[in-house]
């Protein structure tokens, strides 16, 4: 069975459920982490705001390449 690609939505609820136990902690954001997270858990499912590490390099790397062509 393929199972690639497959976004629970149970899965995502158990996210949520952890971030949400974890604000009520006092937790102010939340750092995905792994490349696999940002595919259940987007800003509008999260009551906190949400950084994508996957996102957030990728980024950084676009910078850094655009930056290195332009000199």
């Amino acid at each position: 069975m393929k199972t690639i690609g497959i976004i629970d939505d149970q899965s995502r609820k158990e996210f949520q459920r952890i971030i949400e136990s974890l604000r009520q902690e006092g937790a102010e954001s939340v750092i995905l982490g792994c490349t696999e997270i940002g595919l259940l858990i987007q800003q509008d499912n999260s009551t906190l705001p949400v950084f994508d590490s996957t996102e957030i390099h990728a980024k950084a790397a676009v910078e850094f390449a655009l930056e290195k062509w332009s000199d």
